[in-house]
């Protein structure tokens, strides 16, 4: 496989809301830089994330929430960033937009098993009339293992299968309506097939047996007993750097209160800027009180030892 070779450092600058991230990419790795903006520049905060440059070929299903049955090679590493800017449904009142950046990390454990940790960071804009104000904050933080149960193979049927386990901590702050203050335990299995040379088909279906789906202000939250979820994409390679596609997601309660639920479109895809590093965006829209009205999403994926 190819290898970068580019002496310089490339930077991207994602500026939404009164915060900014910045992402720089250079020859000894990849590194992010996300900070709240005040006038007075008196408050910030910073993760940084470093790695050395490998010559792998990217995989993510970023910008997308169904997720792939593809896991993660042995002894290496996957990084994604995603940042999402949503305006609220008018059910989360005093909430009226909510913005969410998310680092995921990735690590092959064996050819077939993945570990996964990912962590939130929040910023919820209210109305003046909230005493909250506009509360930021971590959110709650998912450790997670991914099993690749099938592979599929050329001629036959039969898809590619995984299973995915994640358990939720209540890292978050409740009093800022940032964390649920609950620990969720999240099982769902994962099918993919090959539908033509270019295009490929994920379905996702699973259940939440304790805890709610919330992230922030978005998701099912206050709910006893289980909550059902389902993902399904399509996503076209047009050319070799360039995939789109778009999908539908969604939960329900185990009483099927739609009125609570969470039913979500997206269009959206990825353009590779090198065989490691993919940059995605996404357009989503849903309805249901546990859904964002309208939102934007741009992140990347990369991949590193």
């Amino acid at each position: 496989m190819r290898q970068l070779r580019s002496k310089r450092t490339v930077f991207f600058l994602i500026v939404c809301e009164g915060e900014i991230i910045l992402i720089a990419l250079g020859l000894i790795g990849v590194g992010f830089l996300a900070v709240p903006v005040r006038f007075q520049l008196t408050r910030a905060w910073f993760v940084i994330g470093v790695a050395l440059l490998s010559s792998t070929s990217v995989h993510a299903q970023l910008p997308f929430y169904t997720d792939d049955a593809d896991t993660t090679a042995k002894g290496k590493f996957h990084l994604e960033l995603s940042n999402e800017h949503d305006w609220l449904q008018g059910s989360s009142f005093p909430g009226r937009r909510q913005n969410t950046t998310v680092l995921t990390l990735n690590y092959g454990l064996t050819e077939r098993i993945e570990l996964g940790v990912n962590a939130p960071f929040i910023k919820i804009f209210n109305d003046r009339s909230s005493l909250l104000g506009n509360p930021s904050g971590f959110g709650d933080t998912q450790f997670g293992v991914k099993i690749r149960l099938l592979e599929e193979r050329e001629g036959s049927k039969v898809p590619a299968a995984s299973v995915v386990f994640y358990v939720e901590a209540p890292t978050g702050p409740t009093r800022k309506q940032i964390g649920s203050g609950l620990v969720d335990y999240w099982l769902y299995g994962v099918l993919q097939k090959s539908l033509t040379k270019r295009t490929t088909g994920r379905l996702n279906g699973g259940v939440l047996f304790a805890g709610n789906s919330s992230t922030g202000l978005l998701g099912i939250r206050a709910t006893r007993g289980q909550v059902f979820t389902g993902n399904g994409s399509l996503v076209r390679q047009f050319t070799p750097k360039l995939r789109l596609g778009t999908e539908l997601f969604g939960a329900v309660t185990n009483n099927f209160e739609l009125s609570r639920g969470q039913l979500v479109g997206q269009v959206g895809g990825g353009y590779a800027l090198a065989e490691n590093f993919e940059l995605t965006f996404g357009v989503l829209g849903g309805r249901f009180s546990a859904s964002p009205r309208l939102g934007f999403q741009v992140g990347f994926a990369y991949d590193f030892k």
